[in-house]
């Protein structure tokens, strides 16, 4: 298995400007991915995909590589992340580098438990994964079994199948993505088109909460879990 670490960066951010590289406790956001991406020792280079050149300059600091700039046609707020995983892994395949799993990580979602990302790939080697995403467990009064939907006429149904699970203790567990880690097999991705495989694997995170860095609202929650952010 041959591992590229990937971090997308690009320079255009509405929500915070230039939020890739705003200093959170004193460190660039880009800065904490990077220092966790080269610790994973089963990742084989890490590497940031940027239009940008002062967010290359940045990321080079802090010790990833960028050895293209990102074309604007996939820099754009519409841009795909498929499309930027794939032109990553040609770029580097026009220099002779082949890679068959791409391990992404998101600047955005700086808190990842020490050891995860390793313990996410020996997962997705062992039960012979084509995907796997980092997840956290819906609370229960979110629970799928929990939600209604509304339907014609103003009349509400469950929304999950069946009866309505009365005991919190009869919920079965959800989960959803929370954006941390995605690992992908470039084969599936260019089979199917898709992301995620039909073989999709998970591993659980289970603290702190959620926090993917999208409005002025998320950094300051960021600024308060400063704890569990790992640099250097």
């Amino acid at each position: 298995m041959a591992v590229l670490g990937l971090i997308p960066a690009r320079g255009g951010s509405k929500g915070i400007p230039r939020k890739n590289i705003k200093a959170l406790n004193g460190y660039p956001l880009i800065a904490y991915s990077i220092a966790q991406g080269l610790k994973a020792k089963y990742i084989d280079r890490l590497i940031v995909s940027t239009d940008d050149l002062e967010i290359k300059t940045v990321a080079e600091k802090f010790g990833a590589e960028v050895p293209f700039l990102r074309p604007d046609h996939l820099a754009t707020s519409t841009a795909s992340s498929f499309d930027a995983i794939l032109h990553a892994v040609d770029c580097l395949a026009e220099h002779g580098e082949s890679y068959d799993t791409v391990c992404l990580l998101q600047a955005t979602s700086p808190f990842r438990p020490v050891g995860i990302i390793d313990r996410a790939l020996q997962k997705y080697q062992n039960e012979k994964l084509d995907s796997l995403v980092s997840l956290r467990k819906v609370p229960d009064h979110y629970n799928p079994y929990w939600t209604f939907t509304e339907k014609e006429g103003g009349i509400f149904g469950t929304f999950a199948p069946g009866e309505l699970i009365s005991r919190r203790q009869d919920l079965p567990a959800a989960y959803h993505r929370d954006g941390a880690l995605y690992i992908l097999s470039v084969e599936s991705m260019r089979k199917t088109g898709k992301l995620l495989g039909s073989r999709l694997g998970g591993i659980e995170i289970e603290s702190p909460e959620l926090i993917n860095i999208d409005s002025s609202s998320d950094w300051e929650v960021a600024e308060r879990y400063m704890d569990y952010a790992t640099i250097g």
